[in-house]
């Protein structure tokens, strides 16, 4: 398989947004909004790009959607979605709220994953907690994941319980850093 089919991107686009007061996909970001900047980095990155999402909230931006076939049931499986769509190895996942994300930053991810034996590489910043909606995951992960929700699992790091995970230090947090509040976004658009 080559690099082109070894590797797929989805954005998790499920969220309610309850904290944000509106859908936060939607919340303008240098011209665009910032869903289509997580999406536009994302596809740089991995080659290709889908949304993980209400595809009746997100067609009109021309893009890939794939509905969550869980709905409710958190980020867990939206990234179980993704891994029952993807038709690649390695699948990049990123929530659709993080507007420092940067497609070098998320190439190395996706390198260092392609390199290491495990079944996902999920980055830690220095706080050394994991970041797994900004993360790597093989194709390998869909029955594991899927069998944890079947369980009641939601939290995504309970849901990897089994699988080999590699960590990947990284000196900052900025990339994965999100945003759900007014606040919060304010802070990012104005330091």
């Amino acid at each position: 398989m080559d690099r082109e089919t070894s590797r797929a991107g989805y954005v998790l686009v499920g969220g309610a947004s309850s904290r944000m007061g509106q859908d936060k996909a939607r919340l303008p970001l240098e011209g665009k909004t910032l869903l289509e900047h997580v999406a536009a980095v994302v596809a740089e990155a991995a080659g290709l790009v889908t949304l993980v999402g209400a595809p009746e909230r997100y067609a009109s931006l021309g893009l890939r959607v794939v509905p969550d076939s869980r709905p409710g049931c958190g980020p867990l499986a939206g990234i179980h979605a993704a891994l029952t769509d993807s038709r690649a190895d390695w699948n990049l996942i990123a929530a659709c709220d993080m507007p420092l994300i940067a497609a070098p930053f998320l190439r190395s991810l996706l390198d260092a994953a392609e390199s290491c034996e495990a079944d996902c590489l999920i980055p830690r910043g220095p706080s050394g907690h994991p970041e797994p909606l900004c993360a790597v995951y093989h194709s390998r992960c869909r029955t594991a994941i899927g069998e944890a929700l079947d369980r009641g699992v939601r939290k995504v790091t309970d849901g990897l319980a089994g699988l080999r995970i590699a960590a990947w230090n990284v000196p900052e947090s900025r990339w994965f850093r999100n945003v759900n509040t007014p606040e919060e976004w304010d802070r990012h658009l104005h330091g």
